[in-house]
This record gives C-alpha cells, sequence and structure tokens, in this order.
C-alpha cells in the first residue's frame, strides 16, 4: 500500500568520481530532485527519479580497505552502513588508473552483501576509451558500464541498468486470507523514550514476539501480535539529532537515514515528544518529515507522569502541541509514560483507528455531495471576474487519501479555500491521523458534459 522508495548507494575507493556522479544524477534534468527535508544534499543522500522509478540515492567516502587511518576508517565504515540500507548498490572505478587490488577487495566485499551490483567504470571520457573497461571483468560483477560523470556520458544507460533492479511494485489488491501487517515506526529525537515505548508495547498484550533478522543496528524490527489477532510490525529507529550536532560525528549522519527510511516503509508514524521539553524545533523538523512523506501520524507525549498537572493542564498542553504542529493538526496527541505504563495500552488502539482512516476509500458519489455542500456553503475564489469551478472529484488512492479535482483554471485555486475543502472531508469523514492530497486537473465544460 505505502510506495517505498529503493537506496541507491554509489561506493568505490578515494578520488574515483562517487561525490561527481552523485552530483550529476540528482543535479540535473535527468532527475527530478527533492532533497529529504531537513537535511541538506551535499550530507548524504538526495532523491531522485528516473523514468518515472522514484530512489533515493546515498554518497559514500571513498573505501581504503587496508588503511588503519581513523578518517578512512570512519569512511569505510559509513560505506557499509550505506551498502546495509541499499536496494542496489553502484560501484564506481576509474577507468584510468584501471583494476586496483582495492578495487578487488570491495568487489570481494560487495559479492557478500548479496545486493544487486551494478559496475560502472568512470573517467571514460572518449568513445576510443571503452576498450579500457574489458579489464574491469576480473572483478566478477558482470557488465562494466562506461561513464564519465564529469562530461554526463553514459549516465542514461547507467541508470536503467540501476532501475532495472528495484523491487517490483506489486498490484494494491486486497488479500481476504491474509491480515494487513501494520508497519509502524516510532521516531523522535534521542532520549524521548522511543526504545522504552518499544519495549513496553512488545512486553505488554503480546501473544507472539520475534525480531526480524537483517535489519540494521540502529532500526531494529519486531513482530507483534495482539491478543484478537492484530499483526503489527514495530521499527525502534535511532533518535535524530539537529543538523549541527551531526556534522562533527558523520557516522551518526545514517540515523538519520535510517530514520527516514522507517519512516518511508512504516503506514503509521509515532512522534515521540518528551513531556518536560514540549516541542522543539528537530521535532518540528522531523514531523515535517513524516508529513511530507504522505504517513498517518500520532503525536505521543511521553514521561507525562514526570509534569504537575491540574483539571486543564493535559487539554492545554494538547493545544499548544497542535498550535506548534500546525501542518499536522489533523494528527491524535496521547499523554503517556512509558516508564510507568500509563495509557501506553491507548497506542496500539489508535493506531489501529488512524491505519482504518488513512486507508479509507470514499465512493464518489458521496464525495461530490460533500464538495457540493461546501461550495454552496462558501464560494470558490474568483480572480478577475473568473470563479473557480470545480466540476467533479474522485479518490485516485490512500495511504494517504488522495483525491483529484477537476477544475476550470487550476490556478484559481487558492491555498486556503483547498483547505477549507479539506476541513470540509475530514469534517465528513474522518480522517483523523492522516494527510490528505490533492491534484488539480483542468478540464473544459464541454469535456465534462
Amino acid at each position: 500500500m505505502s510506495n517505498v522508495k529503493p537506496l541507491v548507494a554509489v561506493v568505490g575507493r578515494p578520488n574515483v568520481g562517487k561525490s561527481t556522479l552523485f552530483n550529476r544524477i540528482v543535479g540535473q534534468r535527468i532527475a527530478i530532485v527533492e532533497d529529504v527535508p531537513g537535511v541538506t544534499r551535499d550530507r548524504i543522500y538526495a532523491d531522485a527519479e528516473w523514468l518515472n522509478h522514484e530512489f533515493t540515492l546515498i554518497d559514500t567516502g571513498g573505501i581504503d580497505p587496508k588503511s588503519e587511518d581513523v578518517l578512512l576508517g570512519q569512511m569505510r565504515k559509513q560505506a557499509e552502513i550505506a551498502m546495509d540500507l541499499a536496494q542496489v548498490i553502484c560501484f564506481l572505478t576509474d577507468g584510468k588508473t584501471g583494476v586496483t587490488p582495492d578495487d578487488m577487495e570491495i568487489a570481494n566485499m560487495l559479492r557478500r552483501t548479496g545486493k544487486p551490483v551494478v559496475l560502472a567504470v568512470n573517467k571514460i571520457d572518449h568513445v576510443n576509451q571503452t576498450d579500457s573497461i574489458y579489464e574491469f571483468y576480473q572483478l566478477g560483477l558482470g557488465d562494466p558500464h562506461p561513464v564519465s560523470a564529469a562530461n554526463m556520458m553514459g549516465l542514461g544507460d547507467l541508470l536503467d541498468e540501476l532501475v532495472s533492479h528495484f523491487p517490483k511494485r506489486e498490484p494494491e489488491e486486497a488479500d481476504s486470507e491474509e491480515r494487513h501487517v501494520i508497519q509502524l515506526a516510532v521516531v523522535g529525537r534521542p532520549n524521548v523514550g522511543k526504545s522504552s515505548l518499544v519495549n513496553r508495547l512488545l512486553g505488554q498484550e503480546r501473544t507472539m514476539v520475534s525480531d526480524i533478522p537483517g535489519t540494521t543496528r540502529d532500526a531494529i524490527d519486531s513482530s507483534l501480535v495482539t491478543p484478537d489477532g492484530v499483526p503489527f510490525n514495530i521499527i525502534d529507529t535511532a533518535g535524530m539529532r539537529k543538523k549541527k550536532a551531526i556534522e562533527d560525528a558523520s557516522l551518526e549522519r545514517y540515523s538519520v537515514l535510517r530514520s527516514i527510511a522507517a519512516i518511508r516503509r512504516c503506514d503509521v508514524a509515532l512522534l515521540l515528544l518528551d513531556a518536560q521539553d514540549g516541542v522543539t524545533e528537530q521535532d518540528a523538523r522531523i514531523a515535517g518529515m513524516i508529513h511530507d512523506e504522505g504517513k498517518a501520524a500520532i503525536v505521543i507525549m511521553n514521561k507525562w507522569d514526570s509534569i504537575e498537572k491540574d483539571t486543564n493542564t493535559l487539554e492545554q498542553k494538547r493545544k499548544e502541541i497542535l498550535n506548534d504542529l500546525k501542518f499536522m493538526d489533523y494528527a491524535p496527541v496521547l499523554f503517556i509514560s512509558a516508564l510507568t505504563g500509563q495509557r501506553v495500552h491507548t497506542v496500539l488502539d489508535m493506531v489501529q483507528k488512524v491505519w482504518g482512516q488513512t486507508s479509507r476509500r470514499v465512493t464518489t458519489g458521496t464525495l461530490n455531495d460533500v464538495l457540493a455542500d461546501a461550495q454552496l456553503t462558501m464560494q470558490p475564489p474568483a480572480v478577475n471576474g473568473r470563479r473557480l469551478k470545480i466540476y467533479y472529484a474522485t479518490q485516485q488512492g490512500v495511504c494517504p487519501p488522495h483525491f483529484v479535482l477537476f477544475v476550470n483554471h487550476e490556478e484559481l485555486m487558492h491555498f486556503s479555500y483547498q483547505r477549507y475543502l479539506e476541513n470540509q472531508l475530514r469534517k465528513a469523514f474522518g480522517f483523523e491521523g492522516t494527510p490528505l492530497q490533492f491534484t488539480l486537473r483542468e478540464k473544459k465544460r464541454e469535456d465534462v458534459r
């Protein structure tokens, strides 16, 4: 149901042109680039698209297999983490230096991953240099692809090969015999209680718990089936630090990448906050990542037992949270203590409710009745004597609910009116905990008739 972008890691020795290749792919019209919210592209990774295949490209430091230098050892560790996360690996070599012993070592390392590896030979700047690629067959990684990252040569063929290894998209068909396993990601800053909540969830109400092998050390998956038979996969992630806190600890940058990957493959994200801190700037940035990925969300204020309260404290705090997270005011807010177990039993019940809302479909007839009433209550905006007309609407998808509005002129739709329509849909259908997406399409009146 959810759209998870494949990860492609670019690895190789130092100075073979990895960053140049990375920048060419994500920075030219070849790719439609959208930086992951909260992290600059040149730090670690960026989103790209090739022939309608969206993916995330990971740039890594050079691998020096035998060096004992601390910095090079750290760069090697970064690359190993990236290879662990990636679905496809692009091994970049240098066509001018030829095959080196380090290339052979890296090739052996890549074979042990069991991942698809696409071999690229860089710095092939002219057609008459392509004969030099044949020695790279000895790496045992299949056909080498000649490219020149600097001159943009051969990148199309390389990208064709990379996307051919992406997991095939399964048709979105409901399986009547198997219940959907709800993918639940627990995300937030360090030390807000993510692991404590996960352990509390797994320790209560459980009938079957097992660790899923092959997960990365900082994003741990655990299976849980509740007593009433609802299956979950709970993803515990590393805390996401501020950019300033990450810049001097390059390995920790990958905790953000792991958390983004967890958000992308989840159905519902739990955003944990610390009751003593309230909503921090970093909390808002993480919430923005969840919202921008179109994921359903529940905001959880943890450590609620540590707050002095009166009869109005909870509702006052709820209003403050939603005011600080205005773009996510659709998210329910829970107040718990993972340490004592206070109200933790409400979390999975709310997850099931929110999952039902984000996967909900509305019939076309009912949808258009609600939109017609909304337009009668508040007329669409007019600009220079031209008034927006919404002819009809359909729901195109779920997770999140995605609606297509057929209108006379797209540019007449003002943000505030679209927000009004969204509020009317929420009033009619609920959609608690899930963002809504809208696409406008122009149609002439005669086409509508």
